[in-house]
């Protein structure tokens, strides 16, 4: 049972903030999908950077997101 809105409202906000956490990772790793991938996905006239800044911008975001997902599902807030 709850003890009241206190408790009510730390739930709440570690809900919201596990969404969160989840969808940025997700944007963040897709973007990191891109950058390594871009060669692949014949976007390379697209994304003007040199190769070596995507491959290691790419490996930055798919880091980060992964890091942003891991804390997104341990919750700990």
């Amino acid at each position: 049972m709850e003890n009241g809105p206190r408790e009510k409202s730390e739930r709440t906000y570690r809900v919201f903030r596990s969404i969160y956490d989840i969808t940025m990772a997700f944007l963040i790793l897709g973007c990191g999908v891109l950058m390594l991938g871009a060669k692949w996905f014949k976007l390379e006239a697209i994304l003007n950077a040199g190769g070596d800044f995507r491959n290691i911008f790419g490996a930055l975001c798919i880091l980060y997101g992964s890091f942003r997902l891991y804390r997104g599902i341990q919750q700990t807030y």
